[in-house]
């Protein structure tokens, strides 16, 4: 066909077009101010990649770190200003197209999560810890070290095969896997939009920007690689399985309500909706989709909290990933997903409260329960904080069951004092090491606070939060959600979790006695000597556990004063 004849049949079919019809597509309307925090993580990301492709090696290490810290700490800022210009109270509203929600819960979480990222970053820009770097040993891997800048947690060459001559060829040059901070970057991006998501497709793609990073980051340890590759696939796997449950769910709640907004899906489910759409005519309203759908998406969700039954790949995960992002996955993603999990079913499933409900509580009681009676069993330090992380899963469950505005706030503040927490105890483990890295295993701590009083004093410090002891945030929070729950008709649930903290006392109390009430093994592990960014990671766990423990009540009300979602 010749090109006049297809000018000419494109003119025809222009004029034929009415004009009422080409006019109707409208120019979106996007928020950016709002959306800034994001944007900002983002694009800091995508400036990593671009500094990976055209910056020197020498030089990509100290351009990543810088980028990565500025970005957070610029995003933070922007939340912090859209909360002050009222955004999370009397301003809030949907955003972008009624994908993004700005509200309280948003911005608070949002924050959280830019926090615990920030702090997470200065462990994975840690480079001290190898006795290597310390010019233990003379050969020539140990100019080029000097050259090319201490080693840190990742692996020297994150594609070549463990063991490999390429991977020995590349540590002997002192190659570090810059990649990890655009990484990271990436998955506190999709963990922004995670909690703020007001449809369900956007909470699917926010859902995969971050869950993707992760898994590549838990591939990349220096040692013990097919540990970390194998904890990656096993992450990896599970993962897939969940992300299908949810999108299946997906799928059935739209066949239920016609729309994937949160709005719409909950006012079909009160009853105010009534207009059918006629290509959705034979499902909508059909109660079996609504309750199928809603339950796979919630599955899916409590798979990222690692709740029980669901919670299978967390203490192998925990294991084999390089600590920082350990600590940084147990921190962060545990924010993100249960922020999401607060607005379902606060804002879209409140009228199902009846059916969810009961089973919710089952979940709870059964994790609060595994988590601290499994635990006793670990001789593995990680794995037993992963199956801690487990029982406070089931403790901030209680509070979100508790569907009263006290329940919203209960458990910000807990996420927000569990978070760094959790990044300061991870941060303590990678400084204990021996020939083989990190000591992980419970015998070869015994005496640690002969050794390195400091050290040993600041894990006993986080142990005691995590059990709950007063003057620390752990009791702070365990305190606001066990009240919310009894105040929302779960009275029962706060028996059990109060037994179950008993019993996480016991192998939280056990570590802090064999740190300080054993002999130290002649052949024991050494403890490193941090860099700055690691002390500060430390110090700043420290910092809010005492002070959220000893003065609760500003982060509270901050709290309080946040816990109103949009609609």
């Amino acid at each position: 066909m010749s090109a006049s004849a297809v000018h000419s049949l494109w003119t025809m079919a222009s004029a034929a077009a009415p004009q009422d019809a080409i006019d109707k597509i409208d120019t979106p309307t996007i928020e950016y101010a709002q959306l800034s925090p994001t944007l900002i993580v983002i694009g800091a990301a995508v400036l990593g990649i671009l500094i990976e492709a055209f910056v020197p090696r020498k030089s990509r290490y100290y351009a990543q770190v810088f980028v990565a810290v500025v970005a957070l700490t610029a995003a933070f800022a922007a939340v912090v200003g859209l909360a002050a210009t009222g955004y999370g109270t009397t301003k809030a509203h949907i955003a972008a197209m009624g994908a993004i929600a700005v509200d309280g819960p948003a911005l608070f979480l949002q924050g959280t999560i830019l926090l615990a990222g920030l702090v997470a970053i200065f462990t994975f820009a840690e480079r001290r810890l190898d006795p290597v770097a310390h010019g233990v040993g003379a050969s020539p891997a140990r100019t080029k070290l000097r050259a090319w800048g201490r080693v840190d947690s990742f692996a020297a060459q994150a594609g070549s095969v463990p063991g490999s001559e390429s991977e020995q060829a590349a540590t002997k040059a002192g190659f570090t896997t810059t990649e990890v901070f655009p990484l990271a970057l990436f998955a506190i991006g999709g963990m922004l939009v995670f909690p703020s998501a007001n449809d369900l497709l956007t909470l699917f793609i926010a859902l995969e920007v971050f869950s993707l990073p992760l898994y590549l980051l838990c591939a990349l340890a220096r040692r013990k690689r097919l540990m970390s590759q194998e904890a990656a696939v096993k992450y990896f796997l599970l993962g897939s399985f969940s992300s299908a449950f949810l999108l299946f769910g997906i799928a059935l709640l739209y066949g239920y309500a016609g729309s994937v907004s949160y709005g719409t899906i909950a006012k079909v489910i009160d009853g105010s909706v009534q207009t059918v759409n006629p290509a959705l005519a034979d499902t909508m309203g059909n109660d079996a989709l609504l309750l199928i759908g809603a339950a796979m998406i919630v599955m899916g969700l409590l798979f990222k909290v690692g709740a029980v039954p669901f919670h299978m790949w967390t203490p192998d995960v925990y294991e084999g990933a390089p600590t920082p992002v350990t600590g940084f996955m147990a921190a962060a993603t545990k924010v993100a997903a249960f922020g999401a999990l607060l607005r379902l079913l606060y804002v879209v499933l409140p009228g199902l409260r009846w059916d969810w409900r009961p089973v919710m509580w089952g979940v709870v009681v059964l994790t609060m329960l595994a988590g601290a009676i499994v635990a006793i069993t670990q001789t593995d330090i990680k794995r037993l904080l992963a199956y801690s992380s487990i029982a406070h899963a089931g403790f901030i469950l209680a509070g979100v069951i508790a569907m009263t505005p006290d329940g919203i706030s209960s458990v910000l503040f807990y996420l927000g004092a569990y978070s760094f927490v959790t990044i300061g105890a991870f941060a303590v483990v990678t400084l204990v090491r021996d020939a083989g890295g990190e000591a992980t295993h419970l015998s070869k701590w015994a005496g640690l606070g002969r050794r390195s009083p400091l050290v040993a004093a600041v894990f006993a410090v986080f142990l005691l939060a995590f059990a709950g002891i007063p003057l620390t945030s752990g009791f702070s929070g365990k305190f606001a959600v066990f009240k919310a729950a009894a105040e929302g008709g779960a009275g029962a649930l706060v028996v059990v979790g109060v037994i179950s903290s008993a019993i996480a006392a016991f192998f939280y109390i056990r570590v802090i006695v064999l740190m300080f009430f054993s002999e130290p093994k002649a052949d024991g592990p050494t403890v490193a000597v941090p860099s700055p960014l690691t002390m500060t990671a430390i110090g700043v766990g420290v910092a809010v556990t005492l002070v959220l423990g000893v003065a609760p009540q500003y982060f509270l009300d901050l709290a309080n004063q946040a816990g109103v979602f949009v609609r």
